[in-house]
């Protein structure tokens, strides 16, 4: 086998996990294919000779990619003050393949890949490698240009922001969500009956001009009227926290389109509000839910 062959081999042998690895930095699958290709590219120029551990200078190419593509999506979205939001996927040219995408963004979890986009570059690229792919710190520091004490404090950071289990009572976040859960599931089934049973009969609901995921602008009262609007929909909708209390993001492929906010009173939904504007977006805090 020649040098050319072996590369090819053994590269192709890392794909799979290097891909993983990408998504979870970068929630998107064509930008993680993008960031294992220039991975390929770095390895078919270098002399492999002095390489003792492939896989891991795959792992460390991959993740210093990804960290300039992170500062530069940073960038972008300072330049146009959208910053900490995704942007919002309304091409299906924009991804590979919709149908791999969604199953990718599923199985990693579609709450995660959005409160992972509030973090900063090294806080997202920290946390995923130690804490999801085992890497330790002494070897993400010079990645990151920290020493591996920062490094630690990075991933910490990151996963406090994460978990946020300081932010709210455990018996009150179990209360909420398991009305919100409820109020997702009657959605989901399009059961009128079972929405009508979690909402007050004065429920409120606010739309903003850019909530298009309920096609709605403006207000609409009454436990009836507001059924009628998220029945049969929150299809791709899962409960997170937001601003310590259980509400829910709407965002397909791991892109966030919208964040939905509940109040709550004896058991019932008495508000809802729809949140889609990009400037109140990036004030929102996100956390995944605690298990």
């Amino acid at each position: 086998m020649d040098t050319h062959d072996w590369r090819v081999e053994r590269f192709e042998a890392e794909r799979p996990q290097l891909q993983a690895m990408a998504y979870r930095m970068l929630g998107s699958l064509s930008e993680a294919d993008d960031a294992v290709q220039e991975a390929w590219l770095h390895l078919s120029r270098v002399d492999t000779s002095s390489i003792k551990n492939l896989g891991g200078w795959l792992m460390k190419v991959v993740a210093r990619i990804c960290l300039d593509m992170l500062r530069s999506r940073q960038s972008r979205r300072e330049v146009s003050q959208d910053a900490s939001v995704p942007e919002p996927l309304t091409h299906a040219e924009d991804v590979i393949d919709p149908e791999q995408e969604a199953l990718l963004a599923d199985s990693v979890g579609l709450a995660l890949l959005v409160v992972l986009d509030t973090l900063s570059p090294p806080e997202r690229l920290a946390f995923v490698l130690h804490d999801i792919f085992d890497v330790p710190f002494d070897e993400i520091a010079p990645i990151v240009e920290r020493t591996p004490t920062a490094a630690r404090q990075l991933a910490s950071r990151a996963r406090r922001r994460i978990q946020a289990r300081e932010s709210a009572d455990d018996a009150d976040l179990s209360y909420q969500r398991d009305v919100v859960e409820a109020f997702l599931a009657a959605s989901r089934a399009g059961n009128f009956d079972a929405l009508l049973s979690v909402l007050d009969p004065d429920v409120v609901f606010r739309g903003g001009p850019r909530a298009v995921a309920t096609s709605v602008s403006g207000e609409i009262r009454g436990a009836q009227n507001v059924a009628r609007q998220f029945v049969g929909s929150a299809q791709v909708a899962r409960a997170v926290l937001v601003n310590g209390s259980v509400g829910i993001v709407v965002a397909p492929y791991g892109r966030l389109l919208l964040v939905g906010t509940f109040a709550i009173r004896d058991g019932k939904i008495t508000e809802i509000e729809a949140i889609a504007d990009l400037a109140r977006l990036s004030q929102l805090d996100l956390a995944v839910l605690p298990d």
